[in-house]
C-alpha cells in the first residue's frame, strides 16, 4: 500500500486496484527470488562446514557429485522448462481475478485457508471454491496444450 500511495497517488481511483494487484504480484515474486538466492548461498556455505568425526577437512569431499546433479541442464531441457513456465504464467493470467488471487495466496504465498480468506475478505469456503476452480482450470488449460505435470 505504501508503494501504491507513494508512486501512484495521482492516478485515478479506478486504476488503483489493478496497480495494487500488480505491485503485490511483483513484491511476492521479488520476495521468492531473494529467498531462493539466499537459500542457495546459505546451502553453498554450509556445505563447507567440517564433519564432526574428521580432523582434516577437504571441501572437495563435500562437493562430490555422485548423480551428476551439478551439471547444468541441457539446452533442450532448459528451453522446455522455460516454455512450460511461460504456459503456466499465461494460464494463470487467464484465470478470473478472485481465482488467481486465491491460488497465488494459497499456493505461491503459502497462506492457509483462514489467512487467505482474511486477506481476500471472504469465507474459507469461498477460498476453497476459488482454489479448486483455479486448479481445475489450470490443469485443463495445460493439458489442452500438452503439458502433464506430476
Amino acid at each position: 500500500m505504501i508503494k501504491l500511495a507513494g508512486k501512484y497517488g495521482d492516478k485515478p481511483a479506478e486504476e488503483l486496484p489493478l496497480l495494487f494487484h500488480r505491485i503485490l504480484q511483483n513484491t511476492i515474486r521479488d520476495h521468492y527470488r531473494r529467498q531462493k538466492v539466499r537459500t542457495n548461498w546459505v546451502s553453498l556455505f554450509s556445505a563447507f562446514q567440517p564433519r564432526h568425526d574428521e580432523e582434516e577437512f577437504d571441501p572437495l569431499d563435500v562437493l562430490e557429485d555422485d548423480n551428476n546433479q551439478s551439471t547444468p541442464a541441457t539446452p533442450d531441457s532448459a528451453m522446455q522448462q522455460k516454455q512450460i513456465l511461460a504456459l503456466i504464467e499465461q494460464a494463470l493470467s487467464n484465470l478470473p481475478l478472485r481465482q488467481r488471487e486465491a491460488f497465488l495466496l494459497r499456493y505461491w504465498e503459502g497462506l492457509d485457508t483462514a489467512e487467505t480468506a482474511k486477506a481476500m475478505g471472504c469465507t474459507e469456503g469461498s477460498v476453497k471454491t476459488h482454489c479448486s476452480r483455479a486448479n481445475h482450470a489450470l490443469a485443463a488449460t495445460l493439458k489442452a496444450k500438452g503439458v502433464e505435470l506430476p
